[in-house]
């Protein structure tokens, strides 16, 4: 079962990306001063993953103060790199879990039909504390649904 509020969430490692260079780093390195807003979207260049990521700047998600967003996705960190270049350079950052690692760490993966053997993980999106414990947990039941930004924007002025 994915995480939900109150669960603490696994303090993985995988190569962290920030638009120019990528590095191995453990998920409680990447928290701020007050926590952290964690974001699976599958894969970068998916169209859900660009509504959601450019949304997320209108939304004003890059000037959460001490709170960093933070994104999941199965590519690797090239395609991120790359990615967050096309989003311009927000201050965002993305762990590349290529092989499911983490996304099979947070209970997230789901075999996709017609994707021969691929295995994606559900969008959701998990707002932290500094020790990873969750304040608030979205997981998507279907593909293309909205993300409740209004949520995830009280759990961070809560933090």
């Amino acid at each position: 079962m994915p995480p939900t509020d109150g669960d603490e969430l696994p303090d993985f490692e995988a190569l962290c990306c920030d638009g120019e260079t990528f590095r191995s780093t453990h998920l409680s390195a990447a928290v701020g001063d007050r926590g952290a807003v964690l974001v699976s979207t599958g894969f970068v260049y998916s169209a859900i993953a660009q509504n959601w990521w450019k949304r997320f700047q209108k939304y004003g998600w890059d000037d959460f103060e001490d709170v960093p967003v933070l994104g999941i996705s199965r590519d690797g960190p090239y395609a991120q790199n790359d990615f967050l270049r096309w989003l311009g350079r927000p201050p965002f950052r993305m762990f590349a879990d290529v092989n499911g690692e983490v996304s099979e760490a947070l209970d997230l993966l789901t075999d996709r039909d017609h994707m021969a053997n691929v295995a994606t993980p559900w969008r959701s999106v998990f707002v932290v504390d500094p020790d990873l414990t969750v304040q608030f947990a979205y997981v998507a039941d279907e593909w293309i649904g909205p993300l409740p930004h209004e949520d995830v924007e009280a759990a961070v002025a809560d933090l």
